[in-house]
C-alpha cells in the first residue's frame, strides 16, 4: 500500500512501478518462450541425455498447455489488479481505493446496524441497566473485547491491574466514576523516593513498616513505625492523608486495607515507594464512544453490585 505523500520524489515511485511492470512483461516473455516450438505429437519425445539404472531417462517434455494457460491467467490478473488497486508507487488505481476509507466504510456500516442497539440504552441510568439482562449481555461481550487483556476474564485483575469485582476502586466505584474512568483513562502519579527526598534506604524501610503497620501487619518493626510514621505524615499524607485512607480525587490507594494493587509483600511495597507507580489506564471514549462505554460501565458496576 502506497501513499503519494510518502514519497520524498517521483523517482521512489518509478523505482517501485518500473521494475515490477518490467518483472510482468519478463514472465510473460518466458511463457510464450516456453510455450513455443512444441514438438510434433507424433515423433518420438527427445531426453536429455541423462540415463540411470541403465533405462532410467529424464525427457525433454514440454510444459503442459493449461499449465502455461494457468501462468498467462496469472500475469493478466496482476495486470488487472495493479490497474485498479495501488501498487505501482504513487499510482493510486482506478478506484482510488485505500484501507484507511475501506476501515471507515466498514464502521460506518457497523455503526448503521449496530448504533441503533447501543443508542437506546444510553439514556437509561447505569443503575437501572444492571437489572437488564440484555444490557448486561451486551456489556459482558465488549468487556470481553477490550478489558480482558489486563483485568482478566473473570474482571479479577493482575498484578498492576486492579479487581473489579470487589469494592475497592483507587478513583471510585460509583456508576459516574467508573464510566468517567473508562471514557477518559486515568494516570497514576506515586512519585519515587528520590522525588519524595527519601535519601536513605533506612528512611524507605521505615515508611515501609509504617504503611504494613496501618493494614493491622503483625512483626513490624516498632521502632522503625515511629520514624516512618513521622515521614509518612510530612510527605505521603498530602495524598494518602493522615490516616492512610487514601483519596479518590488523586487516585490514591487505601493503606489500611488488605488490597494491594501491586502486591503488599514488604519487598513489594519497598519497590513501591522507591520507585514509585506509573500505571495507566488508557482512554476508551473516543474509540469506543458514548453508548458504548455506557453498557460497558454497567457491566462493570453490575459485578460489584452483585457481590453486594
Amino acid at each position: 500500500m502506497f501513499d503519494s505523500e510518502l514519497f520524498i520524489s517521483d523517482f521512489w515511485s518509478w523505482f517501485i512501478a518500473v521494475p515490477t511492470l518490467v518483472g510482468i512483461a519478463a514472465c510473460f516473455w518466458l511463457v510464450w518462450w516456453q510455450s513455443g516450438n512444441r514438438p510434433d505429437p507424433n515423433e518420438e519425445v527427445k531426453t536429455m541425455g541423462h540415463v540411470w539404472d541403465e533405462d532410467l531417462a529424464e525427457l525433454n517434455n514440454p510444459l503442459p498447455l493449461w499449465w502455461l494457460n494457468m501462468f498467462y491467467i496469472t500475469l493478466f490478473f496482476g495486470l488487472i489488479y495493479l490497474a485498479l488497486f495501488p501498487g505501482l508507487g504513487a499510482f493510486k488505481g482506478v478506484l482510488g481505493w485505500t484501507s484507511v476509507a475501506q476501515y471507515q466504510a466498514e464502521i460506518d456500516s457497523a455503526e448503521s446496524e449496530y448504533g441503533p442497539i447501543y443508542a437506546k440504552y444510553a439514556s437509561q441510568p447505569i443503575e437501572d441497566l444492571v437489572h437488564n439482562e440484555d444490557a448486561l449481555k451486551i456489556g459482558e461481550r465488549l468487556y470481553i473485547t477490550y478489558c480482558t487483556a489486563c483485568h482478566g476474564s473473570d474482571a479479577g485483575g493482575n498484578p498492576g491491574y486492579p479487581n473489579l469485582r470487589d469494592d475497592d476502586w483507587l478513583w471510585g466505584g460509583t456508576p459516574q466514576a467508573i464510566e468517567t474512568t473508562i471514557m477518559q483513562g486515568r494516570q497514576a502519579m506515586m512519585p519515587s523516593a528520590q522525588m519524595n527526598n527519601l535519601k536513605t534506604e533506612e528512611e524507605i524501610n521505615n515508611v515501609a513498616q509504617y504503611v504494613m503497620s496501618l493494614s493491622g501487619r503483625e512483626g513490624v518493626n516498632a521502632e522503625a513505625v515511629e520514624k516512618g510514621k513521622a515521614t509518612f505524615t510530612q510527605i505521603c499524607s498530602a495524598c494518602h492523608t493522615p490516616a492512610g485512607t487514601g483519596m479518590q480525587a488523586l487516585g490514591a490507594p487505601n493503606l489500611t486495607d488488605t488490597t494491594w494493587l501491586y502486591g503488599g509483600s514488604e519487598r513489594t511495597i519497598k519497590e513501591t515507594i522507591t520507585n514509585g507507580r506509573q500505571g495507566k489506564m488508557p482512554a476508551h471514549g473516543e474509540f469506543l464512544g458514548e453508548a458504548k462505554v455506557h453498557l460497558l460501565a454497567t457491566y462493570i458496576y453490575s459485578l460489584q453490585a452483585n457481590k453486594q
